[in-house]
């Protein structure tokens, strides 16, 4: 499942002058999968 926020992480990463990665949001919404996810596809 390709989500908008993968995408925005991808640009991020992209990023030549990027800074530290912060996932915020509620409980239970994806944040550690989206984590992990990105980590599968991009490392």
């Amino acid at each position: 499942m390709k989500r908008e926020a993968i995408k925005k992480l991808e640009e991020w990463r992209k990023s030549p002058r990027r800074k530290p990665l912060l996932l915020l949001g509620a409980r239970q919404v994806g944040k550690t999968w989206l984590a992990r996810e990105f980590g599968k596809e991009q490392y």
